[in-house]
């Protein structure tokens, strides 16, 4: 059966609601065609599609649909084939669905106009085929309160309750869109002027066939005026990097081992001239380590500062930078959600800096690295004595130019 399933190549975007929560700013305008760095929000989503294998993308629209569609055409530019659905301004995402039904292909991604999040479909895609499920709905996993949790997970990823209404105790995760569906769900809808929200995803909970794709990476939306500032900070889209710190930029000590002082600190050879050229080149510069001696006793948590300060100022000297340093203090066995290869390090950094993750590269030294940067939906670099972060960054700046 998975063999024969193709992936799918169309989106259906719901983008027709009025913004009330937005006004003045949707006064003229629907919420998707409010502009971050020159260019609507739309066009940020459309990109995104086509940069994951889309082609064809079904556009549901309400309000004011002649202002998306002067602005998206037939969806050449974009590379795409976009298509329009158009019914009433007053119609509920059920209703809007069902009259767009007949232009809906077999499996479709389905998503919000007003929410961003760096897809890794993919991965989705995976997923969904894994676990066989009819539906999948990507899950913010929330840990930072962002915003109010809507559904609740069993542990091996199913949908056990959904409560539009966020009213209910106990949720953790809220449904953040991109979700993926079969045509089927659409006989679900009534006649009758629905959310498809409200009246699919309990059917499906009450099969057990609606799971959920967790992340951590957060996203970003356009859903109220409070949101737009980390929004317009999110798309800036500020080049940076992450880095691991032994092995990468000073010498990795033996196996067990820890630097535990500054008298043991050994800059690798090219390493601060890399960070003079990320500087120049305008790179935030992050840096990740896993620091297990301090759970074992090796050393403090202040001497780990203290080689860390030293790190920041000799870097400053050469004419680098570095914007900030994440370290997990745990033992191995600690279980924590930070320590390599868990990608917790990566999602704290990606809150604090507004970072794209699947846009960030990292730079690591060894296997461990190449599973957390996959973990996190990082580009992957492995860095040794035969391929410096030196030669990396000459690279990364060649690319830049050129690409």
């Amino acid at each position: 059966m998975k063999e024969m399933m193709q992936r799918p190549k169309q989106a259906v975007i719901l983008a027709g609601g009025r913004g009330t929560r937005l006004r003045p700013l949707t006064d003229t305008r629907p919420k998707p065609m409010i502009e971050f760095h020159g260019k609507p929000f739309m066009a940020y989503l459309l990109e995104l599609l086509r940069e994951q294998g889309f082609e064809r993308v079904l556009l549901c629209l309400g309000y004011l649909p002649k202002v998306i569609q002067a602005y998206c055409g037939d969806g050449q530019r974009f590379g795409l084939s976009i298509e329009y659905s158009v019914s009433d301004v007053e119609d509920d995402t059920g209703r809007r669905l069902k009259v767009a039904a007949p232009r809906i292909e077999q499996y479709f991604l389905l998503m919000y106009c007003d929410n961003y999040w760096p897809l890794r479909f993919d991965a989705l895609w995976k997923s969904y085929l894994d676990t066989g499920a009819e539906a999948m709905l990507t899950v913010y996993r929330n840990e930072d309160g962002y915003t109010k949790d809507n559904v609740r997970l069993s542990e091996d990823g199913a949908v056990l309750f959904y409560d539009k209404n966020r009213a209910t105790p106990r949720l953790q995760g809220v449904d953040i869109g991109f979700g993926l569906f079969r045509r089927e769900a659409l006989e679900l809808v009534p006649d009758e002027n629905v959310s498809f929200e409200r009246v699919v995803y309990p059917t499906l909970v009450a099969r057990r066939t609606l799971f959920a794709f967790p992340t951590s990476h957060r996203y970003y939306s356009v859903s109220s005026h409070e949101r737009l500032g980390l929004t317009e900070r999110f798309l800036a889209r500020t080049p940076a990097v992450i880095l691991d710190r032994d092995g990468v930029l000073n010498a990795r000590p033996p196996q067990g081992e820890y630097v535990t002082s500054w008298a043991q600190w050994r800059w690798l050879p090219g390493a601060r001239e890399a960070l003079r050229l990320l500087h120049d080149a305008g790179y935030q510069v992050i840096v990740i380590s896993n620091q297990a001696g301090i759970a074992r006793g090796a050393m403090r948590a202040e001497d780990v500062e203290t080689i860390h300060r030293r790190m920041r100022e000799e870097a400053a000297v050469a004419g680098g930078s570095i914007d900030a340093i994440y370290y997990c203090p745990h033992h191995w066995d600690d279980g924590c959600a930070c320590r390599k290869p868990k990608p917790g390090m990566f999602f704290s950094a990606q809150r604090e800096f507004h970072l794209d993750l699947s846009r960030t590269r990292f730079y690591g030294d060894d296997e461990r690295d190449g599973q957390a940067a996959k973990a996190a939906g990082c580009p992957f670099t492995m860095i040794s004595a035969s391929s410096t972060l030196l030669d990396a960054v000459r690279q990364l700046r060649e690319d830049a130019v050129h690409g």
